[in-house]
């Protein structure tokens, strides 16, 4: 039997297994993709992505090609009997409980990317693939994994052409699991799950028809609530529609017509069927995120309900861009195995907030069986932007902080992302997101610090960057660096390759080099220190 070598090996080339590639490959990692599939499903699934899935697509050129949403959007839903008959009222999924003569709040810009964006997820995919390939990502369509196993050294994964039958094995250092939901990768490891379960099965139908005008009322989502059909609308703002059952009933294409006619409102519609689909409405989050050399991101490791959120993909996505840097720094022997360790630590809650945040909102609460009793309903922006990270790569992340706030609300604490501001770098206006590409970085206004960087990269092999804040990089604002990262004049932050905080000091310590020699060793897990 042939067998090949690889550093990474993925499991399913879709969403995320695409987006993993993609990120590994723009940090040199050789890696290949096993997708049982050719092109993308008919039935697209993911629609909205949010300002940090634009974030990391930004760091791999291709932000400006994923066609985003007007600031000025939100995804409303609304209940009605028919869209053409009664409309009865709409669903928040972030309830403000403004009061009635609380004046509107100043819009706070989070990102570059406000709002994020809106495409359908077959016509994502195209983007993703075609960037992985050019950053030198292997991707294998119509092969289908069969097993693997894994020791101490490696793990073989077994594998088959699908057309012509022909089996081959892959020797690689790491394995990702991004094949889905009902994942054999993670039933292979055992991997224990917890969460609501399985609620029930929705089959589904995607169509077109001239009914876009309804959008103009600034609703996108509609339950359809009648007798003798209970259902819910939404559109992929393409000229595309899905009709989505909350019953495992299969119908023909003229039953499913009727249904259509009737959510529309209207009969004499001219309705184009494109397909059908039928799948399990569940939330489980997996009690680990890895075990060994395997790696579990997306619907491997938590399966999300579809939300107004986008939780689902982009937490999928944002699994990805985590992984990508630390496999890297291994990889290239940087950093010790050790880092890998973090991957699950960092993410794993982040997928049992979401799940949580999922059933606390309206649109699931009814759902929830009492799994989200007490849980406080966080803004989008925080769940999307302010997540906090913790784990042996964050120094400083007390247990006293919230699982996430919105950005304007933290002040550069360790495992926070840092905030976006637009500054100045080579008399151009940039993010301050733009400063970390892929490496480490310390910002600080005081150049004491540039020495003490040198010296600790040269003692444990990470590079790091040194950014003086007020001649490399400018603020609008004197005072929003300190003010936004939490430090002094003469302070610090140290900021990881995915853009998050690893840690701070609110002014230079004395023996600041052993100090940041000791943060630098536990943070980045160097392979070999001085």
């Amino acid at each position: 039997m042939q067998t090949e070598s690889a550093p990474v090996v993925i499991v399913g080339g879709s969403l995320v297994g695409l987006s993993t590639a993609m990120f590994l490959a723009h940090r040199g990692v050789q890696t290949i993709v096993l997708e049982k599939h050719i092109g993308s499903a008919l039935h697209p699934r993911a629609m909205g992505y949010t300002p940090r899935t634009m974030e990391a697509f930004r760091t791999v050129g291709i932000a400006h090609k994923v066609p985003q949403m007007d600031p000025n959007f939100r995804l409303r839903r609304i209940k009605v009997e028919s869209m053409e008959g009664k409309w009865f009222s709409e669903t928040e999924w972030t309830p403000q409980g403004k009061k009635p003569d609380q004046k509107p709040q100043p819009k706070i810009e989070y990102s570059l990317y406000p709002i994020g964006a809106a495409v359908a997820q077959d016509k994502l995919e195209p983007i993703l693939r075609e960037r992985a390939i050019e950053l030198g990502a292997d991707l294998r369509q119509g092969v289908e994994f069969i097993s693997f196993e894994q020791d101490n050294e490696g793990v073989t994964i077994l594998a088959r052409e699908r057309k012509s039958g022909k089996e081959y094995s892959i020797q690689a250092q790491y394995l990702i699991a991004t094949d889905g939901s009902k994942s054999a990768i993670r039933e292979t490891l055992g991997i224990d799950r917890k969460g609501r379960g399985q609620m029930r099965t929705i089959t589904s139908v995607l169509f077109r028809a001239p009914i876009d005008d309804y959008l103009k009322s600034g609703f996108a989502q509609f339950e359809i609530e009648q007798e003798g059909l209970k259902a819910f609308l939404t559109t992929y703002g393409d000229g595309r529609w899905v009709l989505l059952f909350t019953d495992d009933i299969e119908r023909t294409d003229e039953e499913l017509i009727k249904c259509i006619h009737k959510a529309i409102g209207k009969e004499n519609l001219e309705i184009d069927i494109i397909t059908t689909g039928r799948w399990d409405l569940s939330a489980l989050i997996c009690n680990k995120y890895s075990s060994g050399r395997v790696f579990l991101a997306g619907d491997s490791a938590h399966t999300l309900p579809p939300t107004r959120g986008g939780f689902g993909a982009n937490t999928g996505i944002d699994d990805g861009f985590n992984l990508a840097w630390k496999l890297e720094a291994v990889l290239s022997g940087k950093s010790s195995p050790k880092l890998l360790e973090t991957y699950s630590d960092e993410r794993q809650p982040i997928g049992w907030l979401r799940h949580q945040q999922t059933f606390a909102r309206p649109d699931y609460a009814h759902e929830a069986q009492g799994i989200a009793d007490g849980v406080a309903i966080l803004p989008a922006e925080a769940v999307e932007l302010g997540q906090l990270y913790r784990s042996a790569s964050i120094i400083g992340a007390g247990e006293d902080l919230a699982p996430a706030m919105k950005p304007d609300e933290w002040t550069g604490q360790p495992g926070t992302r840092a905030q976006h501001f637009k500054v100045t770098r080579d008399e151009q206006e940039i993010s301050t997101l733009d400063l970390f590409p892929k490496g480490w970085t310390l910002l600080s206004e005081s150049r004491d610090w540039e020495a003490v960087v040198a010296s600790v990269s040269d003692k444990t092999g990470i590079p790091i960057e040194f950014i003086h804040v007020g001649s490399d990089v400018k603020f609008a604002d004197d005072d929003i660096f300190e003010t936004s990262f939490g430090i002094g004049p003469s302070g610090a932050s140290l900021v990881r390759p995915d853009q998050y905080i690893a840690w701070r000091s609110v002014d230079i310590p004395n023996g600041a080099e052993n100090t940041l020699l000791e943060v630098v060793n536990q943070v980045a897990c160097p392979a070999k220190s001085k």
